[in-house]
């Protein structure tokens, strides 16, 4: 056994209120040189309001901060950077019009003599961060940032953090847009760091990756700090269970939906990315989309609904060919889209709870110069204790709420729709563990009302544990069908790198 490593970061006694109201209540953290430190806990337990403490962006009501063991007042952005703490968050913050390399280095960018910025150094510094992540040939550090996938962009902006030599880094859900192996990449990569006597906080609400490359877990629940343990002395189960605090019998509810007769067929669907997709959709089935990004899943269902135009093919609603040109007409069949990315095509977010939900049924609620308002509460108050939304009323603005919380207002705007198909592109993306669990049986009951249920997600756990049926997509084709009894991990990484298996066409 080597000696016991340094602590770099000692955060103790920390409060911190808005407006009265307390986000963090004495809480206590800790982190090591050379260590791995991974920070869990629902959406509102206080992760966000503790990494905008270290990033200069909020200021301690109470407690203090130590850095190698000496007090630190950390105000501004810049005080942060100078303690070589660098923070990757959640939300990307590229510059969509400026390249690659000038994203890396925003800020720091080497200049000529003359005052001009040095390009040739620039690029060539830029590959070299680029290089050590593996993604030299994957990214060019002459293109525009708004060119790239979201998936490029996230190592973009890790690329940016580690070219500032940070001591600390914090990472905030930085797998979220990548594919498994991106993924696998990254966390790897994440590894060396810590060998190399890189300090990590790391904060994601997938537990596969929590346990495989964490030395320490931290949870909080409801601003209040609650354990610290080491990663191989706790279960999945354990952690779980002090996150929610409560048991939870299984990760997924039970899947017993009975499925009907076919509700949907779509034949020889073909866009601009997608080329002769075809599959069926059944009354409460819940149908599974698979594939890495890239694989035509979201483009497939964007085409369906009217959002991006087909070139050819059919959409056939009990047994009536649709002519959907735009989403309106998808609407009118019955046919609903919760979209992949809820903040930018989802919601209006510095809307309250009750704009958003009526959006789809404003013909139910407005009737000529007159507006219902005693339907439209009933819609909306019907919805929040439906969907148990966390929120002060249906006035709360949206932009507000956590990101589960947010999930089921999408959820809200389209059921309020009384759908016959609802397609749910990524439904659990970025929330944490309870609010899926919560989303998880809302599926399951929907479905056992007849609803029709597209899943599309980029988690396999998910694919596997909650479908009937599964379309396994790549390269904007569907590679194969499995059935519930054939979804296993193997077959589904199969297809979806393009390998053949006997399972059922």
């Amino acid at each position: 056994m080597g000696a016991e490593k340094k602590t770099i970061l000692e955060m103790n006694h920390i409060s911190k209120e808005f407006s009265g109201v307390k986000a963090l209540n004495d809480i206590h953290f800790d982190l090591r040189e050379g260590e791995i430190h991974a920070l869990v806990g629902e959406n509102g337990a206080g992760k966000s309001t503790m990494i905008k403490m270290l990033a200069g962006i909020h200021e301690p009501t109470a407690g203090e901060i130590r850095i190698d063991g000496n007090p630190v007042q950390i105000k501004t952005v810049a005080e942060s950077k100078d303690l070589r703490i660098a923070v990757i968050h959640q939300e990307l913050s590229l510059v969509p019009y400026m390249t690659v390399a000038e994203n890396i280095y925003l800020g720091r960018m080497p200049l000529t003599k003359m005052g001009f910025v040095d390009d040739r150094t620039l690029h060539k510094e830029a590959y070299r961060v680029l290089e050590t992540l593996g993604l030299e040939k994957i990214i060019d550090t002459h293109v525009w940032a708004s060119t790239l996938t979201v998936a490029q962009q996230q190592m973009v902006e890790i690329a940016r953090a580690i070219s500032m030599e940070s001591r600390i880094l914090i990472m905030d859900e930085p797998t979220a847009s990548l594919t498994t192996r991106e993924i696998s990449v990254l966390l790897d990569f994440i590894m060396k760091l810590r060998d190399q006597g890189l300090a990590i906080i790391y904060i994601s609400h997938r537990m596969d990756e929590i346990f495989k490359i964490s030395d320490r877990i931290t949870v909080f629940r409801d601003g209040q700090y609650i354990i610290t343990e080491d990663a191989a002395g706790v279960t999945y189960d354990d952690i779980v269970k002090q996150m929610v605090g409560r048991d939870m019998a299984d990760v997924y509810p039970p899947v017993d939906n009975e499925v009907g007769e076919e509700l949907l067929r779509i034949e020889e669907l073909s866009s601009g990315f997608v080329e002769n997709v075809s599959f069926t959709l059944h009354k409460g089935e819940i149908l599974g989309f698979y594939g890495l990004v890239g694989s035509g899943r979201t483009e497939t269902m964007r085409a369906i609904f009217g959002i991006d135009q087909r070139s050819s093919g059919k959409i056939i609603l009990e047994g009536k060919e649709l002519d959907i040109r735009l989403p309106h007409d998808a609407i009118e069949a019955g046919i609903a889209l919760a979209p992949e990315s809820r903040k930018e095509q989802g919601l209006v977010l510095i809307q309250d709870i009750k704009y958003n939900t009526i959006l789809t049924v404003l013909d139910e609620v407005i009737h000529g110069l007159k507006t219902d308002y005693a339907k439209e509460d009933q819609i909306v108050n019907d919805y929040m204790d439906r969907l148990k939304i966390k929120a002060n009323g249906p006035e709360h603005i949206v932009q507000q709420l956590s990101g589960g919380n947010q999930q089921k207002v999408v959820l809200a705007k389209w059921l309020a729709t009384n759908p016959k198909v609802l397609i749910l592109d990524e439904p659990t993306r970025g929330i944490d563990v309870g609010a899926k669990f919560e989303i998880y049986k809302l599926i399951v009951e929907l479905a056992k009302l007849g609803v029709g249920i597209i899943f599309i997600s980029s988690e396999m756990p998910e694919v596997i544990n909650l479908s009937n049926r599964a379309y396994i997509m790549r390269e904007g084709r569907i590679m194969g069908q499995l059935s519930r009894e054939e979804l296993k991990e193997e077959r589904v990484i199969t297809l979806a790198m393009g390998g053949q298996t006997n399972a059922g066409k």
